[in-house]
Order: structure tokens, then C-alpha cells, then sequence
């Protein structure tokens, strides 16, 4: 009898054991699965914040130095990299904004990002207003030279801020987009140190 009910128990413990192991299957898989995409969207911190905000902001200057040298600049090699910086950073802000709205986060206006002494927000001790002053003064291929100096500064803050988000962001999509930046923005940094040693 003894061995009988040992059976038996050790029946039962398997029999729950298994059918705790299925429920939580279920929620394990499924439930997660349904939510992970908002889950993500809902997981971010300071670091993800300030990313965002100042990255938008640093990605507007670039389109406007973009935007500029795409209509004036001497070259055709130098227009069709202004143009493709326009095209690729037009999207990311778009993606950045909505992230900020979906945490509650507002965008600050490029004054307010300025007062937050971050190396990555100006080139060569300049403001976005200065370096863009400086572009309209030039004309012919010294509008091509100083877009490419600019601009590579530029990358250099962009990626310079990425590599923070790297460091310190929480949210995946901001860090896998801290990623892309730094990919792209150092192969971009090689293609007008290559122009620029042409002029």
C-alpha cells in the first residue's frame, strides 16, 4: 500500500507539474508576443530622452546645411551626398518625434538644447545659425569645401551622441537606431573626407 500511494503521489506531482508548465507556456509565449511591441515602445529612460530630442535637433541643422549645399554647391558628387543626407534624415526625425510623443516627452526648440553644453550640437565652436551665416557668404566650389568641413564636424557630434545612447539608452529601437547613425554617419564621414581631398 505504502508503495501504491508513493506512485500515486509521485503521479500526481508529475501530472501538475505538467499542466502548470502548459499554463505557463501560454503566458510565456503568447502574451508577450502580443504585447512586446508596446511593451518596447513604453521602455525608456533620461538617456532615450535626451537622445531623441537632441538628435531631432541635430538632424534639422544637417537638413538645412543639406538643403543649402543640394542647391548651391559646385559639384555634382558634393549635391547628390546633400541630397542623400536629406533623404535619410528627414525619416529619422519623423521616427524620433513619434517616439518622444508616445513617452509624453515635449521637443525642446534648438535654444533650449543648446543651453545643455553638448559637444555633439555645434562644428568647430560654431552655432547652426553661424555655420549657416557663413555658407550663404561663399559661393562656387568654397561653398562645397566649407558644406563637407561642416558637415563632417557634424557627423562627428551625431555619432559622438550615439555612442552615449549606446552606452546608456534603455528604449531597443532608439539603441538600434544610435547603431544605424554611427554606421552610416562614419561611412558618409570617409565619403567627404574622399570629396574633400578632391577639391
Amino acid at each position: 500500500m505504502t508503495a501504491r500511494r508513493r506512485l500515486a503521489a509521485a503521479s500526481g506531482a508529475l501530472s501538475l507539474t505538467l499542466l502548470l508548465g502548459a499554463c505557463g507556456g501560454t503566458s510565456g509565449t503568447d502574451a508577450p508576443a502580443a504585447t512586446s511591441a508596446s511593451e518596447q515602445a513604453a521602455t525608456f529612460g533620461e538617456a532615450d530622452t535626451v537622445f531623441a530630442q537632441m538628435m531631432v535637433v541635430h538632424h534639422e541643422g544637417a537638413l538645412e546645411m543639406a538643403g543649402y549645399a543640394a542647391a548651391e554647391a559646385e559639384t555634382e558628387e558634393v549635391r547628390a551626398l546633400a541630397e542623400r543626407i536629406e533623404a535619410a534624415q528627414g525619416p529619422e526625425i519623423d521616427l524620433m518625434t513619434g517616439w518622444l510623443g508616445q513617452w509624453g516627452e515635449e521637443m525642446p526648440d534648438e535654444a533650449d538644447m543648446g543651453g545643455m553644453d553638448h559637444g555633439g550640437m555645434d562644428m568647430e565652436g560654431m552655432s547652426q545659425e553661424e555655420a549657416m551665416e557663413e555658407l550663404r557668404g561663399l559661393s562656387g566650389t568654397d561653398v562645397d569645401r566649407r558644406f563637407l568641413e561642416l558637415m563632417i564636424e557634424h557627423h562627428r557630434g551625431a555619432v559622438e551622441m550615439a555612442e552615449e545612447q549606446l552606452a546608456e539608452g534603455e528604449n531597443p529601437e532608439a539603441v538600434e537606431l544610435a547603431g544605424r547613425i554611427i554606421e552610416d554617419q562614419q561611412a558618409e564621414i570617409a565619403e567627404m573626407e574622399g570629396l574633400l581631398a578632391d577639391l
